[in-house]
């Protein structure tokens, strides 16, 4: 089956057509600063020599770049029929478990959610609603950042406030990358030679956003991220885990509104506001490299974070049978993983020098030592195909 996958922004729009079979990405693209008075995209296909690059009209939306994006992957060139359309959606509250067809019902349960993701949801509708227009006889899938994680138990969701915040408004843990985290655990039983159902594993997701889940028996029972994608880990632009009081401290010392502190914890900290250079870890690293004391301190804190957040996810599975890096740093960043493990070395995680250097190449990603009682391992992870593949099983169950 071939799943045309949509991860909308409000003024993006990036998309894949999978091959649910193979796994295969037959075509792919994006069209970007949808809505301005330039907007452009980009789009692939193994099938052309080289990428097809232009311009949409000034103000072009959502649906005109999926008009330009169905004329292409049907075009003579590409030829690539499209079965279902899977989309992601950042937040589906407690309201969604699983995928499920974006029906009227179901469009209305995700812009409940709209206060908790305000950013993200109400692109993500737009982008199912353009869709609807432009492939009206193809099924629509939402895929949940959030239902990975609704297996949670109240002692891991709830957090330490008056119980009716939750119970008349919601506020509870729900977290983040569900996609990436299912996807990653199951590579990880195949690795591993064993059942989903028998594997317990840490992952860490590490971009530019960043969270960790903890993973028992192929179940959710913890993760970073909480009522937001602002909770956790230092990330490229978010602060992570911070003492509440300080929003009242910048709120009342120094006449900070509340857009203000929002803007500063969500795109202004992590590791640009603790370096003052880059909220990109490669260049923090060629700066370390070159002596720069803030890149050096901002890196550190990163990983110390890291190590930490990995270590107290330990504490609520029984068993570990492997600490997985995935994301771009996660995958490409060969000294995040390194002074992450050496940190992590009384959980039972020895790393394998050379191997962690080339990413555990010809060994199924693993850097861990022989004789390492948990293994590391490096996944590459594929949120398009864990879409697809959700997307397929929706539409074939129906």
């Amino acid at each position: 089956m071939n799943i045309l996958v949509i991860n909308c922004g409000s003024s993006s729009l990036k998309f894949s057509v999978i091959d649910t079979l193979t796994g295969a990405d037959l075509a792919r693209g994006l069209f970007d600063k949808l809505g301005s008075d330039s907007p452009k995209y980009k789009m692939e296909s193994d099938k052309l020599a080289e990428a097809v690059k232009g311009d949409l009209p000034a103000k072009a939306s959502h649906k005109e770049a999926l008009n330009t994006l169905a004329e292409f992957v049907a075009s003579e060139d590409v030829n690539v029929s499209i079965d279902a359309v899977g989309h992601r959606v950042v937040h589906g509250g407690e309201a969604f478990t699983s995928a499920c067809v974006m029906d009227e019902a179901a469009i209305k349960a995700v812009e409940a959610c709209n206060s908790l993701a305000p950013l993200h949801n109400p692109a993500n509708l737009l982008g199912i609603e353009s869709s609807k227009q432009n492939f009206p006889d193809l099924p629509q899938v939402g895929v949940f950042d959030t239902a990975f994680h609704q297996t949670l138990q109240p002692e891991a969701y709830l957090y330490p406030l008056p119980i009716e915040l939750y119970k008349k408004h919601g506020i509870r843990r729900y977290g983040f990358h569900g996609s990436s985290h299912k996807y990653v655990a199951g590579e990880a039983a195949r690795i591993l030679g064993k059942p989903l159902s028998e594997t317990s594993v840490i992952t860490a997701h590490l971009g530019n956003g960043c969270s960790a889940a903890a993973i028992e028996n192929g179940v959710c029972v913890d993760t970073t991220m909480g009522l937001t994608p602002l909770e956790g880990m230092v990330m490229g632009t978010r602060c992570g885990d911070i003492d509440p009081g300080i929003i009242f401290h910048l709120k009342r010392a120094l006449g900070m509104t509340a857009d203000d502190i929002d803007v500063m914890l969500n795109k202004k900290s992590g590791l640009l506001g603790l370096s003052d250079i880059s909220n990109d870890m490669r260049t923090l690293r060629e700066a370390s490299t070159e002596g720069n004391e803030a890149a050096k301190l901002a890196v550190g804190i990163f990983t110390r974070r890291l190590a930490k957040s990995i270590a107290s996810l330990r504490a609520t599975i029984e068993d570990c049978d492997a600490l997985i890096f995935t994301g771009g740093i996660g995958e490409n960043d060969a000294l995040t993983r390194a002074e992450t493990m050496q940190r992590l070395a009384h959980l039972g995680i020895e790393i394998d020098p050379e191997a962690n250097k080339n990413r555990g190449k010809g060994n199924d990603g693993i850097i861990s030592t022989k004789n390492s009682s948990v293994k590391a391992i490096v996944i590459q992870t594929n949120e398009e195909l864990m879409i697809a593949r959700e997307t397929e099983q929706i539409v074939g169950s129906k």
